[in-house]
């Protein structure tokens, strides 16, 4: 029988639904901050905990993809040939891994594994905001609605990020998202959300299935996860317009450089130590990127002709009246902001 009405499934609720609201404010995909977050609570061995994230996310994708369907902003022909490269990738990795690991280390390496995605999903993430910047900027900014697809790049960043999500459920809203970026430069905000939405269902259901057949479904972690994540996504949606998101999204590659640190060091990795968790080189990258985040994003902002810190926040450079009006050639920017 399954017992829901624990502290353990109380606190599983509570997280779904604090990173659901994150999901929602920010677009981040959910694994790369959900995953690490059922880890460090302890509520199960690392595949367990895959597995469920998964499955979650199955849900909750599936319902930000029908919305964005139905206002028509996926690009539908660009999903296509996404999802012929991430499914299959997605049904094969976690058999790749198991294939090739010892039953006794899967558990160090998949966190091995979740440490690097984390720290790729960080710098992705970063790197997403600074070509935001740089071609709103540049005036370069209109969306291409319809842009020509590259067939053979586009089925490999499916590949590659199916391979992501089905080993550690990590890059289905943060690697493919930015490597769209790069191939398709003129996709507008809108239609590069939807399209990820879109092609992330398939791909997050491929790598759910492999998984529960590997790994079995824990549903004492899996109904608290959805039940929290679903509203805490549609309350996170709601009220995106009135939250400030450019500390936060800020915040995020500071939280996911800290959990992939984390991660690397509790699986073991040699170069942060073999036998015991090291809490004050997990506290020193912590403060590090603190300081260091906002100090390099006010620099790179003066290099694009903005003052360091100030108005236009992370959230006005992404909006597509920003944008409208960058393109345009006027003053996009605010005229004053407390």
């Amino acid at each position: 029988m399954i017992e829901l009405l624990t502290l353990t499934a109380l606190s599983i609720l509570v997280a779904g639904f604090v990173v659901g609201i994150v999901v929602g404010l920010t677009g981040m995909g959910g694994g790369a901050l959900m995953t690490p977050a059922l880890i460090f609570l302890g509520v199960g061995d690392t595949a367990t905990v895959v597995t469920a994230d998964l499955t979650a996310a199955a849900v909750y994708k599936t319902g930000g993809a029908v919305v964005h369907a139905r206002e028509g902003s996926p690009n539908l022909n660009l999903a296509k040939w996404l999802i012929l490269g991430s499914v299959p990738m997605a049904l094969l990795g976690p058999h790749l891994v198991a294939w090739f690991t010892d039953p006794d280390e899967i558990d160090d390496v998949l966190k091995l594994c979740i440490g690097f995605a984390l720290l790729l999903a960080a710098a992705t993430y970063a790197l997403r905001l600074y070509i935001n910047l740089r071609r709103v900027r540049s005036g370069g900014a209109a969306g291409d609605p319809d842009p020509r697809i590259r067939p053979i790049p586009t089925l490999l960043v499916g590949a590659l990020g199916g391979l992501l999500v089905g080993i550690t459920s990590v890059g289905s809203g943060s690697v493919i998202m930015i490597a769209l970026l790069m191939l398709y430069p003129g996709l507008s905000a809108v239609k590069l959300v939807g399209t990820d939405l879109v092609q992330a269902v398939p791909l997050v259901l491929a790598a759910a299935i492999s998984n529960i057949a590997l790994h079995g479904l824990d549903w004492e972690l899996t109904i608290p996860l959805i039940a929290g994540s679903v509203p805490g996504t549609l309350l996170g949606s709601k009220i995106a317009p009135r939250v400030p998101q450019s500390f936060i999204r800020r915040a995020i590659v500071v939280v996911l450089t800290m959990s992939g640190v984390a991660l690397l060091d509790k699986a073991g990795w040699a170069p942060l130590g073999v036998e015991e968790t090291h809490p004050m080189l997990i506290a020193g990258v912590g403060v590090a990127m603190v300081v260091l985040v906002p100090l390099i994003w006010g620099f790179l902002r003066k290099g694009q002709g903005l003052p360091m810190y100030g108005a236009p926040t992370v959230a006005e450079l992404e909006s597509p009246e920003f944008a409208r009006k960058a393109a345009a050639g006027g003053d996009p920017e605010p005229q004053s902001r407390p």
